[in-house]
This record gives C-alpha cells, structure tokens and sequence, in this order.
C-alpha cells in the first residue's frame, strides 16, 4: 500500500498541461544532488539485480574507467565489490546513474539502471544522447538541441533537477519492456514519476540521475484540478508521442478513465 504523497499531488510533474516532452530543468543545490541516501528496500532491490542480472543493469564503454574514477571520488566511494565502480556507486543513493561524455557526441559511457521504464541500457551504451533519443523523431526536434547544448554550457558542480512522468500498471521498478498486465482497468494503474538530476562534474563529463516514485493513478479523483491538467498534456501528445508512451489504446483507455 503506497502513502500519498500530498506533495506530489499539490505539484505534479505534468505542471499546468503544458507538452510533456520539455527541457524543464531547474537548478537546485548541491546538497539536494547526491544526498538521496537509499533505504533497505531499494537496497535489496538494486544488489539482488547487481548480483544476478548484472549484465542487465550496468554497461559501460571500454574508454569509461577515467570518467568513473573521477566520479567516484564525488560520491566518497570507499570500496569496490564489483567490476565497474558505477555499480558500486549505485549502492550509495537512491538513483539510477547515467555517465555521460559532456563534449562531442555525448555519448553514453557508464550506466547502472536497476529501475527502467521500458529500456534496456545494453541497447544505449556507447551510443549518442541523439540516437539514444531516436526512437520518438519528435523529442529530438523539439528538445534534442537544448539537451546538447545545455550539457555542452553547463556550469562545473552546479546541478539541475527535473521530474517526468509515465504510466504503468504496477509498481515494479525493472521493466526492460512494457508489462502485459497494462490494459485492464486503469484504476489499477500507478503514475511512475522520475525525478532526474543533471550535473556537470567535470570539464569532459556529465552525471545524469533517476529516481524512481509511484503514487496510484485513482488518487486523481480527489485532485480536479491536476486531472484536468493531465488531460491537457495527454492532449498534446503526437503520434511518435503516443507510441512512445506506450500506443493509441493505453492513451485512449487512460483518456477514457480520467474523463469519467
């Protein structure tokens, strides 16, 4: 049984409607960047999947060892227990991590995704943010130069957060592919938020966070306001949008039910 979280509902990441698909980053300090320390459960959850599913969950490229050392030593790394210290360094907060190369293609170098939304990090690595990125034409064309060049300008040490938004029909954290049990009745459903996190640690590298929370999707009842605004951004959904977050009958049965 998940707590409401009133927070979230009084500031939901879809905002006043506007299209979802947005740069959104706001900085934030230092000290909210690193300082999710990880519970037991999401401990258990991450070291379960590191020790049996390890080729599942950490990829990295054979030039990422200088970027993950210098990494580590922000995150105080003591000890290392398995090969790649981003897998360690995913043990310490409660995010998912994402290296990345700062100049040129920025390419993904090292990861450590114990909770994916419907990807696989074998199928990214080593690729650029922009192929990454290519499945859905449309994200590129409206945020893809932003990306680039935000990473390419952002300050040393000065981190920026944002929150997105998907729908699942569970709360289990590892989907390398959408779940089967999704279409059935949306009151079952849950709104997966993420709370990312942009930093710039180093001349040649960025960190790019995910922290994963669920809140059920029959709460918004009790919220008119924030239903009408989800409606709206639904509403700006185009075709790659729409496919992306999952295909023409999730959006219509979720339309349907928040229109009920």
């Amino acid at each position: 049984m998940l707590d409401v979280d009133h927070f979230f509902w009084e500031n939901p990441p879809w905002g006043d409607g506007k299209q979802k698909y947005r740069l959104g980053l706001k900085p934030i300090s230092k000290d909210e960047w690193l300082n999710r320390k990880i519970g037991p459960n999401l401990y258990s959850h991450k070291k379960e999947l590191l020790d049996n599913k390890y080729n599942d969950v950490v990829a990295v490229t054979s030039d990422s060892p200088e970027a993950q050392e210098i990494l580590s030593k922000k995150f105080n790394l003591k000890e290392s227990i398995y090969n790649d210290p981003i897998a360690d360094m995913s043990l310490l907060i409660q995010d998912d991590l994402c290296l990345i190369r700062a100049k040129g293609d920025q390419e993904l170098l090292a990861a450590s995704i114990c909770s994916p939304s419907y990807w696989n990090v074998k199928s990214k690595i080593g690729k650029p943010l922009r192929e990454i990125h290519h499945p859905v034409t449309t994200l590129n064309e409206k945020i893809g130069d932003r990306i680039s060049t935000f990473i390419k300008q952002a300050p040393l040490m000065k981190p920026f957060a944002r929150q997105n938004w998907l729908i699942h029909g569970d709360t289990e954290r590892f989907h390398l592919v959408e779940e089967d049990s999704l279409f059935n009745d949306p009151a079952q459903w849950f709104i997966r938020s993420e709370k990312e996190t942009l930093c710039r640690f180093h001349e040649d590298y960025s960190l790019f966070t995910i922290n994963v929370m669920f809140q059920p999707l029959s709460l918004i009842h009790s919220y008119p306001e924030q239903k009408q605004n989800l409606i709206t951004s639904i509403n700006t959904f185009d075709a790659e949008e729409i496919d992306y977050f999952g295909g023409d009958e999730k959006v219509r049965l979720l339309q349907k039910y928040l229109l009920s």
